[in-house]
């Protein structure tokens, strides 16, 4: 099994524009071999920022590598960055592979 998850800084004010741009954008996920399971996840809160993450789980590494090089990948990023204002800064990527 592997996890991938992206770590977003989104402004303070501006959390609720951010989870309704992800409840409507098309993942695409449904139609990729090894795609298990997705969750987006809030965090703590600061005066000018809270952190989410994107969480999601797959058969293995080989999978997601393959989804992010795939057209499902290209067609669920196409509106990616169109939201200004909303983040500070780039997602923080981070992977696992799974142990136990």
């Amino acid at each position: 099994m592997y996890i991938a998850m992206n770590r977003f800084r989104i402004a303070s004010g501006r959390e609720d524009e951010f989870i309704t741009i992800w409840k409507n954008r098309e993942t695409h996920l449904d139609q990729v071999p090894g795609f298990k399971s997705f969750h987006l996840l809030r965090g703590p809160s600061s005066e000018t920022s809270t952190l989410f993450a994107s969480h999601s789980t797959w058969e293995s590494k080989q999978h997601f590598e393959d989804w992010t090089r795939s057209e499902a990948f290209r067609k669920a990023h196409a509106q990616a960055g169109t939201a200004k204002g909303i983040y500070l800064g780039p997602p923080e990527f981070e992977g696992f592979e799974a142990v136990l």
